[in-house]
């Protein structure tokens, strides 16, 4: 029976790990590839923080000690509080110094042949 939990928590490890890492990598690519500050905020802050959470959680799992366990949960508990109000400064600071989200820009621009 041992084995078989043993077996089932380095499973579950694995695909949290696997899982995670493929956020993050979205996520950085999501960085490279979205249009403005406040798309690339939100890929950046959503995504990196959900996986850097699934990727901590199988560092939990496959922990061997029980001051690594508390270490890791101290880490994904600092994640949690400073990403988000980091993404949120971001936003404040952009929104600050006046810069409009795209589609705000498309829908001030005046459509072509409206000459009312």
């Amino acid at each position: 029976m041992s084995e078989l939990f043993n077996f089932l928590v380095t499973a579950i490890a694995i695909l949290s790990l696997s899982l995670g890492s493929l956020a993050v990598i979205l996520g950085a690519l999501g960085l490279i590839r979205l249009g403005d500050v406040y798309q690339r905020m939100h890929g950046a802050g959503i995504v990196d923080t959900g996986g850097a959470g699934l990727i901590l959680f199988g560092l939990l799992l496959l922990s061997p000690d029980w001051t690594v366990a508390v270490r890791v949960a101290l880490i994904g508990m600092l994640i949690v509080f400073t990403s988000p109000t980091a993404t949120h400064a971001i936003a404040r600071a952009a929104s600050m110094a006046g810069v409009e989200p795209i589609l705000v820009r498309r829908r001030r621009k005046k459509p072509e042949g409206d000459d009312a």
